[in-house]
């Protein structure tokens, strides 16, 4: 069968999704929502100004339990999660031998001996086949294929929580917590993918329906698709896996370096480490940069960045029209000779060179609640 033959898989909100007239399209091999009758605009546009709730569904949930959990994880990926508080939530990455960037994944606490992670929808079979290579036998791994995810956003989902799950609103940015969300049991992060407030609520499937209910009925929630969240995302600076993070990029270059804390960084003990090391110590040779087109045309992914004489630095990893940020708004690798903010640049679109300059990320402030 060829790819455009396998059927899609569909996630336990499917029904809803049309019922509520989403458009829908492959992504990861799922049957997922684009976008609503509202549209991306004005889904992105609710989501900065009150709440939107998005179905992640495909993305992979596993844990990890044993008294060997920490340590044996700490050998695939260069985050600190001895250090890791009880009940809270890290971000990180599974690296390879050449410190490369396998998938990028947030890694709670439940338990000294219990690990809960979400992976990458497009990743989650190879990132469970890599954990089972190197952790099976040694503690209890398993895939969690009886739960859905869904992520409630913006500056209103506190308000909007506080009538499901007053309990909620004690929670911090990071932090992880067994919660009753109308009436509902679920395991909820206080996080996001959007640079706002919010939480991801993992769910039994067979309850995932009546809890989607619940939280759009609350006041100011609206539903928001694929589309949204990835306009979303590219404002607040946050890497999407295969398009601005890969195997050919390390942390380093990436410009995520803050998720090794300095034991980590001094002791190393994860794949790719001595590459890593040597790139914290010396400089990268090129690094994941903001880049702010001074004309109205956005630049897309893989549109070719230049120097002012027309050398070739680099492309853009990813690029699009920011709502929020009123303008075109992308990121791109460039060397690390021209990742100083201000630098002017160029960018080919359609064949015209489009004056650019190297901004600050990110481009729309971040308002996580941190307490």
């Amino acid at each position: 069968m060829t790819q455009s033959d396998t059927p899609l898989l569909t996630v336990p909100l499917d029904a809803l999704h049309r019922e509520l007239g989403a458009k829908m399209v492959p992504f990861a091999g799922y049957a997922m929502p684009v976008q609503y009758p509202a549209g991306v605009l004005a889904e992105h546009l609710h989501t900065r100004s009150a709440a939107a709730l998005f179905d992640v569904s495909h993305m992979g949930q596993a844990e990890i339990k044993g008294a060997r959990a920490v340590e044996l994880l700490e050998s695939l990926v260069p985050g600190d999660i001895r250090a890791l508080g009880l009940g809270k939530t890290r971000y990180s990455v599974f690296t390879n031998d050449h410190g490369g960037i396998l998938d990028d994944l947030m890694i709670s606490k439940l338990a000294e001996d219990h690990l809960f992670l979400v992976i990458n929808a497009a990743c989650k079979h190879a990132d469970f086949a890599h954990l089972k290579a190197h952790l099976e036998g040694k503690v209890e791994l398993r895939m969690i294929e009886d739960r859905s995810l869904l992520a409630l956003q913006g500056p209103g989902a506190a308000a909007a929580m506080a009538t499901l799950c007053p309990e909620a609103g004690a929670m911090t940015f990071m932090t992880i917590a067994e919660v009753t969300v109308a009436g509902i049991k679920c395991l909820a992060t206080r996080s996001g993918y959007t640079g706002e407030d919010g939480w991801e609520i993992s769910v039994a499937n067979a309850d995932a329906e009546k809890l989607a209910r619940a939280i759009l009925a609350a006041p100011g929630v609206m539903p928001a698709g694929l589309g949204a969240r990835d306009s979303l995302r590219l404002e607040a600076g946050l890497c999407l896996y295969g398009s601005d993070i890969d195997t050919t990029t390390t942390p380093v270059q990436a410009n995520i370096a803050w998720i090794m804390s300095k034991r980590r960084r001094a002791e190393g003990g994860f794949p790719g480490a001595a590459v890593i090391q040597k790139q914290l110590a010396e400089g990268a040779p090129t690094l994941r940069v903001g880049i702010q087109p001074d004309g109205k045309a956005p630049a897309r992914a893989h549109t070719e960045i230049t120097d002012e004489a027309g050398n070739r630095l680099g492309e853009i990893c990813s690029g699009g029209f920011g709502p929020s940020a009123g303008g075109p708004v992308a990121m791109g690798y460039v060397p690390a000779a021209f990742a100083g903010i201000g630098t002017k640049l160029k960018l080919v679109v359609r064949g015209k060179a489009m004056d650019a300059h190297v901004a600050a990320l990110p481009f729309v402030p971040h308002r996580y609640f941190k307490g």
